[in-house]
């Protein structure tokens, strides 16, 4: 049958208002930055946003481009600085309202086994962080359309607006339900963000000046991912878990107050997108919202113990999630076909191989190793260092790659998380090994992913065509956040039968860990189909 060819949900190509140049400078610029993050990691359709924001790009940037008196000279744009007016608030405002949503989702990963324990929820562990991340798929589309009709204003503002609330009620919930209902706020919060911090940059910045505020808009990720995990279990384990939510809500004010008032001043795009044109239910908001509840419904469904119930949720939800995922990913995607589509599935098993793993090492190391939440968090700023240095290293090297397959590097990458892995898991699960053992194994993993990333992402946006450089990386980063909800889910299911049969953990555990070892290891053997037309 002749697949047809959809537009990814929140990606409104940039071609069209964009060059292509404009594309692959974003995603040369957030590539290494990407690589840092957890869920939010750079959400889905935020490149896409960017792109289609632009509409109104020519207008909004070009109070950048000229001065009173006509075009900057060559002086002035020497003198031009993302940090000095009239820059400056805005830029700050930006890169803290992403570096907070990256150390609560970093941070928050910590110290879950704390909360889920203090408040009844180990028999829904994973929920924890699928909650958010069901919630990030809906928050990015949704911000993105409106961003695309109204200009990003407005819709930060609310974005911003709920991911406080969503602090405040988790930081105050008094059972699991609650806070789980605060961590569904947070995560259309993160989406949010995350999707306006590009349109915002394609926005109000000229083009000489974007690059410059991909790498800073990165490095508001990197530096939360790599001390968030060790700051936030510091809170819990001398203050209280309840403050990692709460100190931020006056962070997020002040961002509000930087970033707000400039964003104002840019209005709406000049011809507003169509994109929403038609029945409700063909929209990308609806499709979103159909792939979140589909999968959502699946993963509820598996932690039932009654099989019939079980298996009508699990196909129902899946097939909702099946149906919404073929028309939010370029054609070809469900078949591995190779090109972009291998790229999308690749990013899925990569993150769902990395991701999955580090949602429940601080479970491990706190339930069965008995380490503190700090000492546990310990493991994840492992992996976000090394995970660092190796997409610094494949970036370096990747000269030697250009225009063809990188498929060597992606399959080094892949069989290094692997093998971290398999060490992580050991540190976790045998006594005999020292716990230490498993931080050493996540550092082995984080370098893996970090060039396998790197490289996934940079050879499946060298082969996106110019009009489709927006679906391609919106894609990409809705598999990265589909992928890290239905993993979190997954193991969180085990984590629950586990509780419900009085089973002590490390057989969850170890259902986990075996998934994604199979997981990296399929990614290892599909590298090879990331260029097309290659044998």
């Amino acid at each position: 049958m002749h697949e047809r060819e959809p537009k990814t949900a929140g990606a409104t190509t940039a071609a069209n208002t964009t060059s292509a140049t404009d594309a692959t400078d974003a995603t040369d610029a957030t590539t290494a930055g990407d690589a840092t993050s957890g869920e939010g990691a750079m959400s889905a359709g935020s490149a896409a946003s960017a792109g289609s924001a632009t509409s109104a790009g020519g207008a909004a940037s070009a109070g950048g481009a000229t001065s009173a008196g006509g075009v900057m000279d060559a002086a002035e744009v020497a003198r031009e600085s993302v940090l000095r007016a009239p820059y400056a608030a805005l830029t700050w405002g930006i890169v803290l309202s992403v570096g907070l949503v990256a150390f609560e989702s970093m941070g928050v990963a910590t110290v879950l086994p704390e909360i889920a324990g203090r408040l009844g929820g180990l028999g829904a562990y994973g929920w924890g962080l699928s909650a958010l991340m069901l919630a990030n798929l809906i928050g990015t589309v949704a911000a993105s359309r409106a961003a695309d009709r109204r200009g990003p204003a407005r819709p930060l503002a609310l974005g911003l607006a709920v991911f406080a609330v969503g602090c405040a009620l988790a930081g105050s919930a008094p059972n699991w339900p609650l806070f789980l209902t605060g961590r569904f706020l947070q995560g259309l919060g993160v989406g949010a963000v995350m999707a306006l911090a590009y349109t915002a940059i394609a926005l109000a910045y000229p083009q000489r000046l974007r690059a410059r505020m991909f790498a800073l808009v990165s490095g508001g990720w990197t530096v939360p991912s790599l001390i968030g995990p060790t700051i936030a279990a510091l809170i819990s384990d001398h203050v209280s878990w309840r403050g990692v939510f709460v100190l931020l809500l006056p962070l997020v004010a002040l961002a509000a107050a930087l970033a707000l008032p400039p964003l104002r001043r840019l209005g709406g795009p000049e011809q507003p997108s169509a994109a929403d044109d038609g029945p409700w239910w063909s929209t990308p908001v609806a499709r979103s919202v159909l792939l979140a509840g589909g999968t959502g419904v699946l993963l509820a469904g598996l932690e039932l113990g009654r099989p019939v119930l079980l298996a009508v949720l699990v196909l129902a939800g899946g097939g909702a999630a099946v149906v919404a995922l073929r028309s939010v990913t370029p054609a070809g995607t469900l078949s591995a076909r190779r090109g972009v589509p291998t790229g999308v599935v690749l990013r899925f098993l990569l993150c769902g191989a990395y991701f999955g793993s580090e949602a429940f090492l601080p479970l491990g190391l706190v339930e069965l190793r008995g380490l503190s939440a700090t000492e546990a968090g310990l493991g994840l700023s492992a992996g976000a260092i090394t995970w660092v240095l190796g997409a610094a290293w494949q970036g370096r090297a990747d000269g030697r790659w250009s225009g063809r397959s990188r498929a060597v590097p992606i399959g080094a990458g892949f069989a290094v998380l692997l093998v971290g892995i398999v060490v992580m898991a050991l540190g976790v699960l045998v006594d005999a090994t020292p716990s230490l053992t498993a931080v050493a194994g996540w550092a082995i993993g984080g370098a893996g992913m970090g060039v396998a990333f790197n490289a996934a992402t940079t050879d499946t946006m060298e082969q996106a065509p110019a009009d489709r450089q927006g679906e391609a990386s919106g894609a990409m980063q809705l598999a990265q956040t589909l992928a890290v909800a239905v993993l979190s889910g997954l193991g969180g299911a085990a984590v629950a039968l586990s509780d419900a049969h009085g089973s002590p953990v490390s057989g969850a555990l170890t259902a986990t860990f075996t998934l994604t070892a199979v997981l990296a290891a399929a990614g290892g053997l599909m590298a090879r189909r990331i260029r097309a037309g290659t044998a």
